[in-house]
């Protein structure tokens, strides 16, 4: 739910905040107060686009951002870890705008897309009257709503599972029968492209070895040289080499040591140095040794590398890729040598999955139609109740058996009202006016409330066109509904506001420089005060307080 908003600078309100409790809140105030600025500044943290106008005059930008506690909402929690936004805590996004139009959002401090946030937006708010973001419009919303008051959550997770297996296979199935027609030249192909890697048999690691011996086969005379000057050099060559001069000085060293032994850390370094030169001596003997000048050898590496070369072109692969290449052409061909097997292996499953389709479908067809009828009586009744006498509710559930499978059923749910007797009924997101639109909304989430997903529901001019007592219920609706959801609803009715948990009153402050909009949590005097001006307009009699005291006790019981 929504637990606290802070906004800086935003269109006529300079600075706010606000902490919010579960329950019903009424937001209350003179018309022009400022009641609709709230509801565009919770507007734009759900994604609404902003302008530049949006940003106090005078100031250089404006800032929005609204905390969430989301501790009970594991789709919210799961949404925010599948894109990485995820934090401890509440939920906390924020919105930036700038003078100059420019605008940037935010979610638990990183900056995210708009869509990102009208995302999020739309699992956290709701808000009914204005057309923006009414979930209810929404054709996947209406089946979600149905669907979860029926209790469908088990039935969908199998179906869903099943279509994910029908598509896999029925897409296999397909592909493989689609292939059948030019199977033969491909296996012919595959036959014979198997054969020529088959004699080639290339190892894994076996070009990079013959890429090594032919390097070092194509100049061993070089190396066969070399190795042996430095043989020669460092050990052979009698009194000249360097272990021969080595030694002859650090004998002379060893002696003089004797008589100053400040010498002898530099006679071990000498007898340190004669011993790396002939270890070094003896890996040169090893090397030359095991090094292969055969002509011949050279010439069957060349000749294999030639023919490891011709292949890789054909087949327009690096040398290393020929075995990877090797096993894939190996494993195709055996897929299709087995293909009809195969096919008709895959068909049956396909055919299978199908019925089993079909059969949980229908089931769930039969399910959703039981519980619309049954939605339709109970929201049809709330709706006389609310203003709209002879006015019907009734949901569509066009079953087409010919539709293409989806993971949620062949049915097409439709939400349909009737909002004066003898009037046909039309789609829901067609209703002209707002406020029996708002209405129909509350009585759909009077019925649904405990499978609601949204947690925060904010009716704006809910009660438009009503008074009296028929204002009295759509109060007591709107509270009975916030025993289970947060609630905010925008009214100018007394009977609506005194049946709140908690008041809000919005006021406008004027000066002779600027108008500023404020809004104030009302305690239990106050909120006397402000339903006795709802009641009685601008002279306050002692009746009418005394009115405004039995409302708000009568609400209580």
């Amino acid at each position: 739910m929504l637990t606290h908003i802070r906004i800086r600078n935003f269109a006529i309100i300079d600075h706010l905040d606000l902490e919010f409790k579960d329950g019903l809140t009424a937001l209350t105030g003179e018309t022009g107060a400022g009641k609709s600025i709230l509801l565009g500044a919770l507007g734009l943290l759900l994604g609404d686009r902003a302008d530049s106008d949006s940003v106090r005059a005078g100031a250089s930008k404006a800032e929005i951002s609204a905390e969430f506690d989301i501790s009970a909402l594991d789709h919210v929690q799961n949404w925010l870890k599948d894109k990485e936004l995820d934090a401890e805590g509440d939920c906390l996004i924020r919105r930036r705008l700038s003078s100059d139009g420019r605008s940037r959002a935010f979610i638990n401090g990183s900056p995210v897309p708009l869509q990102d946030m009208r995302e999020l937006g739309e699992l956290l708010v709701d808000i009914h009257g204005q057309h923006e973001h009414q979930s209810l419009m929404k054709p996947a919303m209406q089946r979600q709503l149905l669907d979860d008051y029926a209790g469908h959550k088990d039935t969908l997770k199998k179906l869903k599972t099943i279509y994910q297996q029908w598509k896999t296979t029925s897409s296999e199935y397909k592909q493989l029968r689609d292939a059948a027609s030019d199977r033969s030249d491909r296996i012919d192909l595959l036959r014979y492209q198997v054969q020529e890697l088959d004699e080639l048999a290339l190892g894994e690691d076996e070009y990079k070895g013959l890429n090594e011996e032919h390097h070092r086969l194509a100049n061993a005379d070089r190396l066969m040289e070399t190795c042996q000057q430095a043989l020669d050099g460092l050990y052979e060559s009698d009194e000249q080499s360097i272990y021969a001069q080595l030694s002859h000085h650090a004998s002379a060293l060893e002696n003089l040591s004797e008589t100053d032994h400040a010498l002898s850390p530099a006679n071990d370094m000498l007898n340190d140095a004669m011993v790396q030169v002939e270890e070094t001596a003896s890996l040169l003997r090893d090397y030359l040794d095991a090094l292969d000048n055969d002509p011949q050898r050279y010439k069957e590496v060349e000749q294999r590398m030639d023919t490891i070369h011709d292949l890789s072109r054909k087949h327009r692969v690096e040398p290393e890729q020929l075995p990877a290449m090797h096993e894939q052409l190996s494993r195709e061909l055996d897929n299709l040598d087995h293909a009809d097997e195969n096919l008709e292996q895959l068909e049956q499953q396909t055919e299978q999955l199908e019925q089993e389709y079909r059969t949980l479908a229908e089931k769930l067809s039969a399910s959703r139609s039981k519980t619309a009828k049954s939605l339709n009586k109970k929201i049809s009744e709330a709706m006389q109740t609310l203003g709209m006498q002879g006015g019907q509710f009734e949901i569509l559930v066009r079953s087409d058996k010919d539709a293409a499978f989806s993971a949620h059923g062949v049915d097409d749910i439709e939400f349909t009202v009737s909002a004066n007797p003898g009037q046909p009924c039309k789609a829901l997101a067609k209703t002209a006016s707002g406020g029996e639109l708002a209405r129909i909304s509350l009585a759909i989430q009077m019925i649904t409330a405990q499978q609601g997903r949204i947690p925060t529901l904010i009716f704006d001019e809910v009660d438009s066109g009503v008074g009296g007592g028929i204002a009295e219920i759509v109060g007591r609706h709107l509270r009975t509904l916030g025993e289970s959801r947060q609630v905010f609803c925008v009214t100018h009715l007394p009977q609506v506001a005194s049946q709140a948990h908690h008041h809000m009153q919005v006021k406008k402050h004027t000066d002779k420089q600027q108008t500023i909009t404020q809004i104030n949590a009302l305690d239990d005097a106050q909120r006397i005060d402000e339903i006795s001006r709802m009641l009685g307009g601008v002279e306050i009699t002692q009746q009418t307080r005394a009115h405004a005291e039995e409302m708000l006790s009568r609400s209580q019981q």
